[in-house]
């Protein structure tokens, strides 16, 4: 069923309380036929969902209350971290330089409300922050299965800027750890798409913690099986960052695209009657592993032999990329009054983007949702944690990627 054909569904049924209280007082001209046809096709969608949500559960276990329609306001935060680390290897003298880059933007408030029938709804939120970005999400939770699509987009120059030096092995001094900005700000965009088949659906159900469609009466648990595709970017292109690219190795964007199978296990607590505590935990293993990399080239380098000259380079030429001298990178003077005008000379250009298929990874899914039930009211509480990985070379990228929501809901 596409989410058009749903969205359809819902809106047919929302129109079916209003327009039913009606259907008395119609005539029997032939329009009135023609709209008691209609509703009478509605109360057979409607008779099929009901049927089919209480067909699917065992009912000593998961409960599929009365009244179909739901009504919910929720409030939630979301979470990004991102840590960003690059490595310089100097392996003649022995010595090996780390730098990382944390970036943590500030978190993605949103209040909105959700309205439908039975598992099928449309929901709508507004952001409360004007810095965190965009976000988007669609979720769906049925007897078998749960779907999770989340999109997240945003930039900071909020950071926390730390550098190691190890000499043989060992740290040399220690770290140098500032709180700052960097130049210009780096754009990060996340996408995530999770599927998961539950083998015990009858008597144990996710919706029961997660969205209040039905209600656990019994404690249960299941196994179940993951699919998850997971797609981001790293892009801090602008040249106002040309520093930090050069002891990057030229990096200025990275993308990853990575597809995970997982095999985890829930469990519903019920401690007792309408309260229901839900943990879930599925480690997954990345099987495609795709990094690609995106690099500019320069006329300047920040580490040459000592024994270079800069004022032996002489002029660059653009055509040929290479200074008078022949050579292709100039070293940069550091600690000189003109400390930072060489920014004024660095010219840069596109190289061929580098593709690796790493090595397997394994990321981890924790879920946890609180609701308690009472009379045609319910309240939940869900959190999700995800971390997703990735490392090419002496680069590595981390981000971590959480929610919670915080639920109140109406039965009709």
């Amino acid at each position: 069923m596409n989410t058009l054909f749903i969205i359809m569904i819902c809106s047919w049924l929302f129109s079916l309380n209003a327009t039913g209280q009606e259907q008395d007082s119609i005539d029997s001209s032939p329009s009135a036929d023609s709209a008691s046809s209609f509703l009478g096709r509605l109360h057979q969608v409607q008779n099929y969902l009901d049927s089919a949500a209480r067909r699917k559960v065992d009912p000593r276990y998961i409960e599929v209350p009365e009244k179909p329609w739901r009504v919910i306001l929720r409030y939630k935060e979301n979470i990004v971290d991102v840590d960003y680390t690059q490595g310089l290897d100097f392996p003649e003298y022995n010595e090996y330089m780390e730098w990382n880059l944390r970036f943590k933007p500030p978190g993605g408030s949103s209040i909105g409300f959700w309205a439908g029938y039975r598992g099928t709804g449309i929901s709508y939120s507004k952001s409360l922050n004007k810095n965190a970005g965009r976000y988007f999400s669609v979720s769906s939770t049925g007897a078998r299965y749960g779907f999770n699509f989340r999109l997240r987009r945003f930039n900071t120059d909020e950071t926390v800027f730390t550098a190691k030096d190890y000499v043989n092995g060992k740290m040399e001094e220690e770290p140098i750890k500032e709180d700052g900005q960097i130049p210009s700000p780096v754009w990060i965009r996340s996408v995530y798409l999770n599927g998961y088949y539950v083998f015990n659906g009858r008597r144990y159900s996710q919706a029961a913690a997660y969205n209040q469609s039905v209600i656990q009466r019994r404690s249960a648990g299941s196994i179940l099986a993951g699919v998850t595709w997971y797609q981001s970017s790293f892009d801090y292109s602008d040249m106002n960052n040309g520093f930090f690219m050069l002891i990057g190795h030229g990096t200025r964007c990275i993308k990853v695209h990575q597809a995970n199978i997982g095999l985890g296990y829930g469990y519903n607590l019920v401690p007792f009657r309408g309260f229901v505590i839900n943990a879930m935990a599925m480690p997954t293993l990345s099987v495609y592993n795709r990094v690609k990399v995106y690099k500019y080239d320069f006329n300047y380098d920040l580490f040459l032999d000592e024994e270079d000259d800069p004022e032996d380079y002489g002029n660059w030429n653009s055509e040929t990329h290479t200074w008078d001298n022949g050579k292709t990178h100039r070293p940069i003077e550091m600690g000189e009054e003109d400390e930072g005008l060489w920014l004024e000379d660095l010219e840069y250009w596109d190289i061929e983007p580098e593709t690796a298929y790493s090595m397997l990874q394994l990321n981890l899914d924790l879920r946890l949702g609180i609701a308690y039930n009472w009379k045609n009211c319910f309240i939940g509480l869900q959190a999700q944690f995800n971390n997703f990985n990735y490392k090419k070379d002496n680069c590595k990228v981390n981000l971590f990627d959480a929610y919670a929501r915080i639920a109140f809901g109406v039965r009709l």
